[in-house]
């Protein structure tokens, strides 16, 4: 089957990557040490079909949405991205948009906190990443609903225990957060898209916007209501990455507490029904 260029780098970086390096148990025939296409697939959000297509060039096209995801579950560097960028046609993401490479450190962090329900975020609150214990413990979330101030405007559905009041400074320091973000990226066009959408849909989104108020969104202390596990009260930290605009936001428990027993049977059963 003829191949493009794209095509050609993308089964290359595959090739790459090791199932061990990315929590990938590397037993059963391989006819490759690197990734599965069903492999990439998962972990990208991206068809193994249309990564059949674009490796075989029968898709040459892809989005940047598509092509930035790839990036991140092939650990491109810097350079890897902006290529691949190119690759498809497209023009790599500039200095006057949000940050949303993951370097190489921030990945082998992931890797080791297996036990800990860790995320990573960009400047706007896009999920960009999560281990599996973070997305057992907070759902698996898709599309437009994978950024966190989208969701906590629009989308009732959260696992997170709120009060009116918690809920309204979770919304606020958002809001804030968001418009700091806004300041130091104004040439990002899907930033404002988000912002012209929340104003658009939330009359309380569009309040706060309004207020002007500038901060960040900073550490709290919560409770997930798990439907397996029952209640968790954790505390919620968020870590900066310098350089890179990036939030890394981590849940721990107390040790010794029904909380910290009950994240210890989460990360055992994962996303599976005790139940079923």
């Amino acid at each position: 089957m003829a191949t493009t260029e794209l095509g050609a780098a993308l089964r290359h970086w595959r090739d790459r990557v090791s199932p061990r390096a990315v929590g990938l148990s590397a037993g059963g025939r391989r006819r490759a040490a690197g990734l599965r296409r069903e492999e990439l697939s998962q972990m990208a959000g991206v068809s193994a079909d249309y990564i059949i297509r674009l490796e075989q060039g029968r898709a040459t096209k892809p989005s940047p949405q598509i092509v930035e995801a790839l990036a991140r579950a092939l650990r491109l560097t810097r350079a890897e991205r902006a290529h691949l960028f190119r690759l498809a046609g497209l023009v790599p993401p500039g200095p006057g948009a949000v940050p949303q490479h993951i370097t190489p450190g921030v990945h082998r962090m992931l890797d080791r906190l297996t036990n800990t329900p860790v995320a990573v975020f960009d400047a706007a609150w896009n999920q960009l990443l999560a281990n599996p214990l973070y997305t057992a413990l907070m759902g698996e979330w898709h599309g437009n609903d994978l950024n966190a101030v989208r969701r906590n405007f629009l989308n009732p559905d959260s696992r997170v225990r709120h009060t009116p009041e918690s809920k309204g400074a979770l919304r606020a320091a958002q809001a804030a957060d968001l418009r700091r973000t806004a300041g130091r990226y104004p040439d990002d066009a899907r930033l404002r898209s988000l912002i012209a959408e929340l104003r658009r849909r939330s009359a309380h989104f569009g309040d706060l916007w309004e207020s002007g108020a500038v901060g960040e969104h900073a550490a709290a202390r919560k409770t997930v209501d798990h439907p397996h596990v029952g209640a968790l009260t954790m505390d919620c930290d968020v870590l900066n990455v310098a350089g890179s605009d990036l939030r890394i936001m981590v849940y721990t428990a107390r040790p010794g507490t029904e909380d910290a027993d009950r994240l210890a049977l989460l990360s055992v059963t994962g996303t599976q029904s005790l139940t079923g």
